[in-house]
């Protein structure tokens, strides 16, 4: 028996455990060379972001990119994001985030080396688990220093 994360926001979730994991995953590269290490985190955080892609699915009760829709308040809780939907059908959703508190969060945690792999790395992974059959091209970050993150969805349907 876990306890209800979804009373907890997304953005307080990450820092509390950036607070945690980031000074273990440092002591690790010390340990075993940051290439390594680096290999071990992400595969780890692979895993979780493919799993809450599929907690994400039964919470919204479908696959489809409207139920994907339904899930982006989740991230967006606290005022984490901000973002511009472009294009939103059945087949495509095209959205530009202009401002994310997580990219701030682990700067302002002297993190920013660990934010992409914490935060922007699990997206692709957690549309996987969400329904592999939606794609997601992004091809820019803010926590990469871009002036937006451009996420564009797709869903071909047979």
């Amino acid at each position: 028996m876990g306890a209800d994360l979804s009373k907890i926001g997304i953005l307080t979730r990450r820092e509390i455990e950036a607070r945690i994991a980031g000074p273990l995953i440092k002591a690790f590269m010390k340990e075993t060379g940051e290439e390594r290490a680096r290999e071990i985190v992400e595969g780890v955080i692979l895993a979780l972001a493919k799993e809450s892609g599929e907690l994400l699915r039964a919470f919204v009760g479908g696959n489809s990119l409207e139920d994907f829709a339904k899930g982006m308040d989740l991230w967006s809780q606290d005022d984490a994001v901000a973002f511009d939907i472009v294009e939103m059908t059945a087949e495509k959703i095209t959205m530009n985030v202009t401002r994310c508190r997580y990219a701030e969060m682990y700067k302002e945690l002297g993190m920013e080396d660990l934010g992409f792999t914490l935060s922007c790395g699990r997206d692709f992974a957690m549309v996987e688990g969400f329904n592999p059959e939606i794609k997601l091209e992004r091809t820019q970050t803010l926590m990469e220093g871009a002036d937006h993150c451009d996420f564009r969805f797709t869903h071909k349907k047979d």
